[in-house]
């Protein structure tokens, strides 16, 4: 059995991000018009989280091929 993970590139965990980041975003932004009532409010919180959460999921993707190399190159 071929244990070998595929490696992952930055491009294809870039592109991930980015369309994680719109789904996420776009889910942020309805929660908090359904909590606020106000669409302003939301999309200021939304707008807010977009930047610190692509850098955070891009690191966290990141991680992830790093272990998963780390464990299936044993």
């Amino acid at each position: 059995m071929n244990n070998k993970m595929p490696k992952q590139s930055h491009r294809l965990s870039f592109a991930k991000t980015c369309t994680w980041r719109v789904l996420a975003s776009l889910d942020t932004f309805l929660l908090s018009w359904l909590l606020t009532g106000t669409v302003a409010i939301a999309a200021s919180i939304a707008s807010l989280e977009v930047i610190t959460k692509m850098f955070l999921y891009y690191w966290h993707e990141r991680a992830w091929a790093t272990h998963y190399k780390k464990v299936f190159e044993r």
